[in-house]
């Protein structure tokens, strides 16, 4: 081993120590937790398919995982493709606009969107006003509002991922297109979807991923009627002591995560994807 090659692990090391104190120690207590308590075995795992409660709780994330996600890339495409469109004066003003919720807690962004569905919100005060509805709608304490509330959150998310892919998209492809006779919408449909698979894929497995640990917007937006995974182990261990049940369900979680990365990678290169 050379100097430099000594030398480079010497300065990784004090990194990849704290590496392992603050993240591979707990993780590895709690997949130990997870087989051992109550005791030891596979039971706490067994319950993934003996359990009513939990599959209700894994397909509800699940489902509002996945519509959640396919309603930021439908509506962060949108907003990327106008970003790329416009002048570079009006990118920046965007661009900070995007950035801006990253700056605000999801806590505060939650509570304000709980003012703004509610029933005496002004969002139903308008639409009685204008005469579309005559009773207030029930935006809140359901789905409809835990999926309103992790949209806005996941959008920047979708926004950033697919704007980057299509600044690196060369334009004169379509204008190449044009030329040939292509009208805008087979250019678009033929040659500019095709080149923003990459980002269309990566955004929608980041929002995916980080959809399914949400836990601050649906115990607000849902009001305890919405049980996603993590409050489910939130509760499992802070008011039923259930440690064992709820370590394996963060352990699934985790795996479930890494499994859905692996399967990916099988299909395309997921280092370059996030640009890695």
């Amino acid at each position: 081993m050379t100097k430099s090659t000594s030398a480079y692990w010497l300065i990784l090391l004090p990194a990849a120590l704290m590496l392992a104190l603050l993240y591979l120690v707990p993780l590895g207590d709690v997949l130990l937790t997870s087989v051992t308590d109550p005791k030891p075995g596979l039971d706490n795992y067994a319950l993934l398919f003996t359990s009513a409660s939990v599959q209700h709780t894994l397909i509800t994330t699940v489902r509002i995982a996945a519509i959640t996600t396919v309603f930021a890339l439908v509506l962060g495409y949108v907003v990327a493709y106008a970003m790329c469109a416009a002048a570079a004066r009006h990118q920046r003003i965007m661009l900070f606009c995007v950035l801006l919720p990253f700056w605000i807690s999801i806590l505060v962004r939650s509570f304000a969107w709980l003012t703004l569905l509610r029933g005496e919100g002004p969002i139903n005060e308008a639409l009685q006003a204008i005469g579309l509805i005559d009773e207030p709608l029930a935006l809140v304490r359901n789905e409809t509002g835990v999926l309103i509330g992790m949209v806005h959150v996941m959008l920047p998310y979708a926004v950033l991922t697919l704007y980057a892919n299509m600044r690196g998209i060369d334009t004169g492809l379509i204008a190449a297109a044009r030329s040939l006779g292509a009208s805008r919408l087979e250019a678009f449909r033929r040659v500019f979807l095709p080149l923003t698979r990459p980002g269309l894929i990566g955004a929608g497995t980041l929002v995916f991923i980080l959809s399914l640990g949400f836990y601050v917007t649906p115990a607000l937006l849902g009001g305890g009627r919405v049980l996603m995974v993590a409050e489910y182990i939130a509760v499992q261990i802070n008011d039923t002591l259930r440690w064992g049940l709820g370590t394996m369900l963060a352990a699934s979680l985790m795996i479930a995560v890494l499994g859905t990365l692996w399967a990916l990678s099988r299909v395309i290169d997921v280092r370059r994807l996030f640009g890695a």
